[in-house]
This record gives structure tokens, sequence and C-alpha cells, in this order.
């Protein structure tokens, strides 16, 4: 029982690092979510949890392996491999083969960032990053907006949100 009990205890800051993972995640995902995006909640807190976990397990000797580098080799796994499903909702369209979703695919690969950080328990990295990030995804349209009216020719402006 006592073995037990302290596996839990063991636990407890693990667990608190993937929550918070999700939650970072969920609210990136909630702004896609609100501009019709095809990444949006689930995908958003799913990317930042699985890549918490990960991290988690690599680098945290209470949960799963003692590897000094394991970490160091499993964020350099993520970081590529999320760019992969990053490209997967990037689309060309239209006649002029506009590239659309490109701030969705960068809104997936910060999800995992996020991840990351939560995974070491970077709190106020993370937090940071996190604010800035939805900071940038909540008044970056608004801005780019007031820049291409003022400074940007009609071939670059911006016409709705990413």
């Amino acid at each position: 029982m006592d073995a037990f009990l302290n596996d839990l205890r063991d636990l407890g800051e693990p667990a608190l690092r993937l929550i918070a993972a999700v939650i970072v995640g969920a609210l990136l995902g909630i702004n896609r979510d609100l501009y019709g995006k095809p990444a949006g909640f689930r995908l958003c807190a799913l990317v930042s949890l699985g890549a918490g976990l990960i991290t988690v397990i690599t680098s945290d000797p209470h949960v799963g392996l003692a590897d000094p580098n394991g970490a160091s080799r499993a964020i350099q796994g993520i970081v590529g491999g999320i760019g992969f499903l990053g490209a997967g909702v990037i689309l060309h369209e239209g006649r002029d083969n506009r590239v659309r979703n490109l701030t969705t695919a960068a809104t997936i690969w910060i999800s995992a960032a996020l991840g990351i950080a939560c995974g070491l328990g970077s709190w106020k990295m993370g937090g940071v990053a996190a604010v800035l990030a939805l900071l940038v995804l909540s008044f970056g349209l608004r801005i780019d907006h007031a820049l291409f009216g003022r400074f940007g020719g009609d071939d670059d402006k911006p016409d709705k949100p990413e």
C-alpha cells in the first residue's frame, strides 16, 4: 500500500504538467474553432498533451526513462513530426494558387512547443509563450489589416482570417 501511495505522490507533478499542456493547447484550439479552421480545440489539445506526455516520460525519472539525453531526442522528434501534421492543413487553392491555413499550421506547431514546455515543467516560459501566442492569434489579423492598409499594396493584403 505504501508503494502505491508513493507512486501516486510521484505522479502529482507530472499529472499537473499534462493538465497544463491540455489547457494551453485547448485555448489555442478554441481560437482556431472560432475562425472555423480545420484544426481546433481537440486537435490542439491532443497535440499539446501528446508532446507533453512524451516529454514527461523521457525527462522525469519518476515516471519513465532516466536517460539524460532522452528528452532532447524526444523533443527533436516531436518538432519534426508535428511539421508533417501542420503541413496536412495547408491548402493551395484558387486560380492564383493562394496558400491557406498557414496560421493554423503554426498553431499546431506552437501547441506542441507549449506541450513540451509544460512537460518539462517550464512554467514561466510556457506561460509567457502561451499568452503571446493567444495575443497573436486574437489580434494579429487586425494588426495585419492595419499595417497592410497603411503600408502594403492590394496584392499583399490579407483578406480573411487564417
